[in-house]
């Protein structure tokens, strides 16, 4: 039997996301202090000014750890374990965006540019959400048939758009970008429709899945933390195995790293285009259901939130590796479970998590900046990368 060789991200591979990742909360720090009227009032003494904006980073840097891993003040008596409900709540943002971040991070790899996450994910969102709350299934068929929907439902708006790079050229940005804004209002106007807006209801929201449709929950009643989670691990084990291990994997790395030899070595370019977007939307599509399904229940016009376009985010910190996407989806979690807590135990704006992402993604496309603040002379670019196939 063949063994599998699962490797975690090497030092090196993860060595540019990470300081980039310091270097983004190094600035939001800065934020932080020159943003408390507190901190201010001692800017004319120096020595007082960096006391004031230290408790003022420590407070809020702690609140969002309170938030997102563990805050011993929500512990009871009768229940010690409820201090971990933070993580649960990272573990419940995560998992759909472990999702969304493998479909953009497997296209990378063949070159193409899945801009469209947002897309595939409201797609995958209304299937599973249709055959949640629409038909009374028995528990277990039901919440496999909606996942299935919502699979069949991304990969169909995915594999368009590598249809159409495939046939007539078309740029997959620009065809991905449009397909957001037509899954989009397409949303708004089903919950409109007397299908998908709840009974009694004017404002556009859709009735909740039933019961027998909802992911399993893992902790009890009182945690969100569902199998979504294990969905999405086991996800990014599939994109592993299917990058590192198959077939289709060598031909999608092959026209990654070069269309023409790849077609002079007899790979067909444009199934791989076709595929490859198809099973990306796939992905953002499970991704939908996730959150469905896991934790939201009902549509919305804002389902999708900023899922799609983070999943870029976390895809360019997991240097488009799974397993790198996997921890850059948990660290975005995290910023995001966090953030309602800083906000409100210190009252520190959480735009500034959002410009700490923003940050990220900026320090990541500047590899320079990071290369001139370490003094590093050998730290490789994400062009570097991607030419070699994002081997880190």
């Amino acid at each position: 039997m063949r063994k599998l060789n699962f490797k975690l991200p090497s030092f090196r591979a993860l060595k540019l996301p990470g300081l980039s990742f310091l270097l983004a909360m190094f600035f939001g720090a800065l934020l932080i202090a020159f943003s408390d009227s507190t901190v201010l009032k001692h800017i004319g003494h120096p020595i007082d000014f960096i006391k004031a904006g230290g408790v003022a980073v420590w407070q809020s840097y702690l609140a969002l750890f309170q938030g997102s891993i563990y805050n011993p003040s929500l512990a009871t008596p009768h229940d010690s374990l409820l201090a971990w409900y933070p993580l649960s709540e990272t573990l419940v943002s995560a998992a759909p965006l472990i999702l969304a971040g493998l479909s953009v991070a497997l296209a990378f790899r063949a070159g193409l540019f899945n801009i469209g996450a947002q897309g595939q994910f409201i797609f995958g969102s209304i299937a599973a959400s249709y055959v949640g709350f629409h038909f009374h299934l028995p528990i277990g068929i039901h919440v496999i048939l909606s996942v299935l929907a919502a699979i069949v439902a991304g990969g169909i708006w995915g594999g368009l758009v590598g249809l159409l790079k495939a046939r007539t050229g078309a740029h997959e940005v620009i065809v991905t970008i449009m397909l957001n804004y037509v899954a989009l209002y397409f949303l708004m106007w089903l919950l409109g429709t007397t299908t998908f807006l709840r009974p009694g209801r004017k404002d556009p929201i859709s009735p909740d899945v039933l019961p027998s449709s909802r992911m399993p929950l893992l902790a009890g009643n009182n945690y969100r933390v569902n199998f979504g989670i294990f969905i999405a691990l086991a996800a990014a084990v599939f994109v592993w195995w299917l990058l590192s291990r198959s077939t289709w994997g060598f031909r999608f790395r092959a026209v990654g790293a070069n269309t023409a030899a790849a077609k002079t070595a007899g790979i067909s370019v444009p199934f791989v285009m076709t595929s490859v977007m198809a099973i990306s939307g796939a992905l953002a599509g499970l991704g939908g259901a996730v959150h469905v399904l896991g934790s939201d229940f009902s549509l919305t016009s804002g389902t999708a939130g900023n899922f799609g376009f983070d999943a870029i985010t976390v895809a360019l910190l997991g240097r488009a590796r799974p397993m790198g996407t996997v921890f850059a989806s948990l660290l975005f979690g995290a910023l995001r479970a966090g953030g309602g807590t800083m906000q409100a135990n210190t009252n520190t704006p959480i735009d500034i998590v959002l410009v700490i992402q923003a940050l990220v993604v900026l320090f990541i496309a500047a590899p320079s900046v990071v290369k001139w603040v370490f003094r590093l002379k050998n730290l490789k670019t994400t062009g570097e990368l991607a030419a070699k196939g994002w081997n880190g």
